[in-house]
């Protein structure tokens, strides 16, 4: 009898162990916000086979899949418009509830440590910032530092609400992004997920093989040096804080970062084959908007950081729907982590709504380069975004411009019908123009919305 009960035990317990419990990947938690109006992809692991029965709240349908010979699952919901909080229902042999999810729009917080950068390492306001945080209507998933070597299926964390424990370690430009977004765009949640790591090159943010196949970018990779505080290998970052995240439906992404490719001459190539790969992986040329490097003393004998500013504005210009914010105004040249974190956010918020939103018909833009006519010993230089186009100081020593032999002069430099006119005696036959062209120019041009012109040189 005794023998009996214990192979019977045995038996069941076997039999239940045979049954894999439904699980998720862990950006599907309590607390989570969905992409609205939309279908959302959700996806997870089961027994091979295994019905699995996805239940939403906000219209209670049944949606089934079978789990494949892999053991995962995956299947689309039509998501409504703004609101909450709702539940899912995923069951299969066993049931998981989540609860406290609301629709809204969603956006990853990416790059390096300006990014990362909260409220906890001091920013301007700090105190009085997280004091008023609570807002039930911004949620945050916080990616760990992570590194792989091959593209992961899972990444730790979970969804929490914005209140001042939380939004204090989370991105604070991220945050300022949320509640800027939030005045248009009334009573829609955002849900942010942040996944930065500070001192990272834009290599490590990329897919390996994108890297390895071509040969440019490959060469300029092989280049960097083994870093104390991260990674510095193609896709180590990637694979582990980036890929586990793709399908996952977003609004976009908003991203900091190029300090640490400074001397890099090919960031612009580096940096348009990052966005494009996310793009080809999501399946959707999502909106990408980051923030220009602010000045900085990275040393007066190289023009390494000035490059980086250009290769940025480069690609603003070759990448669609991607927008780029100038912070050269708000930026102190003697501290690489500016403290005022607000006005980045806002200016970012600013790019989306105005792009992506359509709530704002505003100028949201700096001058930015358009081009250069050359009358013998003058040069005109357009800008697009130009309307009310004046100098911080009423004058500039900020333009220069080079004959054939490439040697720049200080250009005088006046406006006429907000257009730029250039021209020096010791350059009788211009051909190149650059502007605010030092690592630590802070640009005192200006349109009349009082955004700065971002720094240029002419091909």
């Amino acid at each position: 009898m005794k023998n009996n009960i214990i192979a019977i035990v045995l038996f069941l317990m076997l039999s239940h162990s045979a049954l894999a419990n439904v699980t998720l990947p862990n950006v599907f938690s309590d607390n989570m916000v969905l992409q609205r109006n939309t279908e959302v992809t959700i996806w997870g692991w089961a027994n091979p086979q295994e019905e699995v029965v996805v239940t939403p709240s906000w219209n209670n349908e049944e949606y089934k899949i079978k789990a494949s010979n892999q053991a995962k699952w995956e299947i689309n919901l039509p998501t409504p418009k703004e609101g909450g909080p709702y539940t899912i229902s995923i069951k299969g042999y066993n049931e998981i509830v989540l609860k406290n999810i609301l629709i809204g729009e969603v956006w990853i917080c990416s790059g390096q440590s300006n990014m990362e950068m909260s409220a906890s390492w001091g920013i301007e306001n700090g105190d009085e910032v997280v004091k008023n945080a609570s807002n039930a209507n911004i949620r945050f998933f916080s990616v760990p530092k992570l590194t792989a070597t091959s593209p992961q299926n899972n990444l730790p964390g979970n969804w929490t609400e914005c209140t001042p424990e939380t939004m204090k370690k989370f991105s604070a430009v991220g945050y300022f992004f949320a509640k800027r977004l939030q005045e248009d765009l009334i009573n829609v949640p955002i849900g942010l997920i942040g996944s930065n790591w500070g001192g990272t090159p834009a290599e490590i943010w990329t897919p390996e093989e994108v890297i390895q196949n071509d040969a440019v970018l490959l060469k300029s990779a092989k280049t960097r040096k083994e870093e104390s505080y991260g990674p510095n290998q193609p896709g180590r970052a990637f694979n582990a804080m980036i890929y586990p995240l793709v399908g996952f439906k977003i609004a976009g992404v908003i991203w900091y970062q190029g300090e640490s490719n400074v001397g890099s001459p090919v960031y612009d190539k580096t940096f348009s084959a990052l966005i494009t790969s996310w793009r080809k992986l999501w399946n959707y040329e999502f909106p990408f908007f980051y923030v220009q490097i602010a000045p900085y003393q990275y040393g007066e004998n190289h023009f390494g950081g000035v490059e980086i500013r250009n290769a940025q504005r480069k690609v603003m210009q070759e990448v669609p729907n991607t927008g780029m914010v100038v912070t050269s105004d708000i930026s102190p040249i003697d501290d690489i982590h500016p403290k005022d974190k607000k006005s980045v956010g806002v200016r970012l918020a600013k790019l989306a709504l105005a792009n992506t939103y359509k709530t704002n018909s505003d100028i949201v833009n700096g001058p930015l380069y358009k081009g250069i006519k050359i009358d013998k010993n003058k040069v005109s230089v357009y800008f697009d975004y130009a309307d009310g186009l004046y100098y911080k100081d009423k004058k500039t020593n900020q333009f220069e411009i080079a004959g054939a032999d490439n040697v720049f002069y200080e250009a005088d430099a006046s406006i006429k019908n907000n257009v730029v006119i250039l021209n020096s005696k010791k350059v009788l036959h211009p051909v190149k123009v650059r502007f605010a062209w030092k690592n630590t120019s802070q640009s005192d041009l200006f349109n009349k919305v009082k955004l700065p012109a971002s720094s240029f040189i002419t091909e």
